[in-house]
């Protein structure tokens, strides 16, 4: 993810590029299909850096069309988009972000700002590990380790503050 230091030099059309190459190679290599609305639902998630709601990727999705479009033909989209690793679902602000490394096996681990929304992903070998350590611990058999983070970005805090 782009931190919100790096927004003023950062080629955002390159990444959304970039973004979806990345998910066509993966899917064609997985076999899974990359449908025509799988693409601009995942072109929407990257149209920034900050987590997008369902309904928020419905409305640009349907203003874009000309035409209403279902929510569940948004949600179907995106849960194919989060099995394939495309993209991380942000479980306390019920919304969407695009991963930078699809494929690549990594924990979601991230850090939301408070005050401007955006989100950065991380994936810390410390935090993967106590989750590993602790769930092995207590005989738990993890599934998803998602770890969300809510603070103020370096971005938002006053210069008092850093």
């Amino acid at each position: 993810m782009v931190p919100p230091s790096d927004a003023a030099t950062h080629d955002h059309d390159h990444c959304i590029h970039d973004a979806l190459t990345r998910a066509e190679a993966l899917c064609a290599k997985r076999g899974a299909k990359l449908t025509i609305l799988r693409r601009r639902v995942l072109e929407l998630v990257w149209t920034g850096h900050k987590p997008r709601g369902a309904y928020a990727i419905l409305e640009d999705l349907s203003r874009a069309e000309g035409k209403a479009t279902a929510p569940l033909t948004v949600y179907r989209a995106l849960e194919f988009l989060v099995e394939q690793g495309l993209v991380h679902r942000i479980e306390s602000l019920n919304a969407y972000i695009g991963c930078p490394e699809p494929g690549a096996a990594h924990s979601g681990q991230f850090m939301v700002c408070e005050r401007c929304g955006d989100a950065i992903e991380i994936d810390d070998p410390r935090i993967r590990a106590a989750i590993a350590a602790s769930a092995a611990e207590h005989g738990f058999r993890v599934i998803r380790p998602t770890v969300e983070v809510r603070g103020i970005c370096p971005h938002c805090q006053p210069e008092t503050d850093r």
